[in-house]
C-alpha cells in the first residue's frame, strides 16, 4: 500500500514534465518576446515618440507662418459697413478675406538653439528606450538563471531520493533475510519520505520561477511555456581577470544608454539655456497681408423722374434778361432685396476692396513680469541640476561596478570552496556505501553521509549559479549584453 502511494506520488511529481514538452525557449528567445512585449518598453518608446514630434514642431518653427481667414454674416442695427467703412443702421450682408504671413528675420539664434535642444532631447528619449531595453534584459537574465538553478536542484533531489530509495529495498531484502534490523528499513523508508517531499518542494521553487518569468515577459500565466536547460558548465562567461572593474566602469560610460542619455541631456539644456538668454534680446520680423471684403444692404432704392421744377433761383443771361432754374423732381422707392440679389457685385467688390500690407516689427522685451529673466535662471539651474545628476548616477554605476567584481570574485571563491566540499563528501559517501554494503556501517551513519554529499552538492550548484550570474552583470556592464 505505501509502495503504491509512492508511486502515485512520483507520478504526480513527474506529470509537468509531459505537459511541458512543448517548444522551449532559449535566452536569446525571451529577451527578443520581452523587447517586443514589456508594458514598460513600450511607454518608454511612445515617449520617445513624443519627443520626436516635439522636434518636428521645434523644426517648423523656423519656417513663416501662414494663415487664412474668411467670415460670412449678417449685421443690423448701428454698425461699419466694410466697404464704406462708415456707420450705418441698415441690415448687411457682409464677407471678408484674409491671408496672413510672417517670419522672424533674426532673434539671436533662439529658435535654432531650441531646435538643437529638441534634437538632443529626442536623442536622449531613444537612449531612454535602449536603457530600459538593457534593463528588461538584465531581469529576464535573472530570472531566467533562477530557473534553471530550481531545475538543477530538482535533479539533485530527485538522485538523493533514487538513492535513497535504492537502499531502501536493499534494506528491506536484508531484514527479511535476517541479516538486518528492521529497524534500518524503517530509517530509510523514512528518509525517503523525506527525500520526497524536497523533491516535492524543488519542483514548486521552479514552477514559481517559471511564472515569475512569464510575468516579466508579458505571457499569461496559463499558457504552456518552457525554457531550454543548458548545463551550467556549458554557459560561456569571461575570464574574472578580463573584468577588471576600472576597464569595466570606463567602458560602460562609453556605451551604457544611461551615460549616454544623460550627456545628450546636458548638450540639449545647454541649447535651451542659450535659447532662454535670447528670449531677453529684440526680435525682428517681418509680415505682410492681403485682405478684401464684400457688403452689401438688404434693401434698395429705385428713383422715377417726373419732370422738372421751378426753383426760386434765377440767372441772368448774356442779354440781361433773368431766367428760372428748373430742376429735376424723382419720386424715390425703396425695395427689400432678394438674398440672390443681395450678392450682386460680389467680384467687382472683391476686385475694388483688395489691399495689400508689408511690414517690418522690431520687439524689445522690457518687462513682462520677469518672464525672459526669469526662465533664464531656472534654465541655468535646471542645467547644474543635469550635472550633478549625471555625477550621481556615474558614481553609481562605478559603485555597481565594483561591487559586482568584488562579488563574482567571493562568488569563484565560494564555488572553488563548495566544489571541494563536494568532492571530499562525495568520496566519504563512497566509502561509507561500501562499508555499509559489507555491513561495517549502520543506516544512520550512512544516511549522515549521504546527506552531507547533498547538502554539498546543492551548496555547490548555488555558488556556480551565483557565480555565473556576477559575471554576466560585468559582461553586461562591459557592453556585451546578455547571453548563455
Amino acid at each position: 500500500m505505501k509502495k503504491s502511494k509512492y508511486l502515485l506520488l512520483l507520478f504526480i511529481c513527474y506529470l509537468p514534465f509531459g505537459l511541458y514538452a512543448q517548444d522551449k525557449w532559449d535566452l536569446r528567445r525571451c529577451v527578443e518576446y520581452a523587447l517586443a512585449n514589456n508594458l514598460t518598453v513600450q511607454q518608454t518608446s511612445l515617449q520617445a515618440h513624443s519627443a520626436e514630434i516635439n522636434e518636428k514642431q521645434a523644426r517648423w518653427s523656423q519656417y513663416p507662418n501662414v494663415d487664412f481667414s474668411t467670415s460670412t454674416g449678417l449685421q443690423w442695427g448701428r454698425s461699419i459697413d466694410y466697404t464704406t467703412n462708415l456707420y450705418t443702421s441698415n441690415e448687411n450682408l457682409y464677407q471678408t478675406y484674409g491671408l496672413q504671413a510672417g517670419i522672424t528675420v533674426f532673434n539671436w539664434h533662439r529658435i535654432r538653439n531650441n531646435i538643437i535642444a529638441a534634437d538632443l532631447s529626442s536623442d536622449a528619449a531613444h537612449m531612454d528606450v535602449e536603457k530600459t531595453k538593457n534593463d528588461i534584459s538584465l531581469n529576464v537574465a535573472t530570472y531566467y538563471l533562477q530557473v534553471l538553478l530550481s531545475r538543477q536542484q530538482i535533479q539533485i533531489a530527485s538522485v538523493q531520493m533514487n538513492q535513497t530509495k535504492e537502499q531502501w529495498e536493499v534494506a528491506k531484502k536484508r531484514v527479511a533475510a535476517g541479516a538486518a534490523p528492521e529497524l534500518d528499513a524503517l530509517t530509510l523508508e523514512g528518509q525517503y519520505a523525506t527525500d520526497s517531499s524536497n523533491y516535492i518542494s524543488a519542483r514548486a521553487t521552479a514552477d514559481q520561477n517559471l511564472l515569475l518569468l512569464k510575468q516579466v515577459l508579458n505571457i499569461d500565466a496559463g499558457q504552456l511555456f518552457d525554457i531550454a536547460t543548458p548545463p551550467v558548465e556549458q554557459i560561456p562567461v569571461e575570464p574574472i581577470l578580463e573584468l577588471q572593474p576600472n576597464a569595466v566602469y570606463q567602458i560602460a560610460l562609453q556605451n551604457q544608454p544611461a551615460q549616454k542619455s544623460n550627456a545628450l541631456r546636458i548638450q540639449s539644456l545647454e541649447a535651451s539655456l542659450r535659447a532662454s538668454r535670447a528670449a531677453m534680446y529684440p526680435t525682428i520680423s517681418i509680415g505682410g497681408s492681403l485682405n478684401t471684403q464684400f457688403s452689401s444692404a438688404s434693401k434698395f432704392t429705385t428713383q422715377q423722374y417726373r419732370g422738372d421744377e421751378s426753383t426760386l433761383a434765377y440767372v441772368t443771361d448774356g442779354g440781361g434778361i433773368k431766367r428760372p432754374v428748373f430742376s429735376p423732381a424723382f419720386d424715390l422707392t425703396t425695395s427689400k432685396k432678394s438674398f440672390g440679389d443681395r450678392w450682386s457685385g460680389w467680384g467687382n467688390q472683391l476686385n475694388t476692396n483688395f489691399r495689400q500690407s508689408l511690414g517690418l516689427s522690431i520687439a524689445v522685451p522690457i518687462n513682462s513680469g520677469g518672464n525672459a529673466r526669469f526662465n533664464y535662471q531656472r534654465s541655468k539651474l535646471d542645467l547644474k541640476n543635469a550635472e550633478l545628476n549625471k555625477s550621481i548616477i556615474n558614481q553609481t554605476l562605478q559603485s555597481d561596478i565594483y561591487k559586482a567584481y568584488y562579488n563574482a570574485s567571493a562568488a569563484l571563491e565560494k564555488f572553488n570552496a563548495t566544489k571541494r566540499t563536494f568532492e571530499v563528501t562525495q568520496k566519504s559517501y563512497d566509502v561509507a556505501k561500501k562499508r555499509y554494503d559489507v555491513g561495517l556501517l549502520n543506516t544512520f551513519d550512512l544516511l549522515i553521509s549521504q546527506n552531507n554529499m547533498n547538502r554539498a552538492q546543492s551548496e555547490m550548484t548555488n555558488a556556480q549559479f551565483d557565480y555565473v550570474f556576477k559575471l554576466k552583470v560585468l559582461e553586461f556592464y562591459k557592453g556585451q549584453g546578455i547571453k548563455l
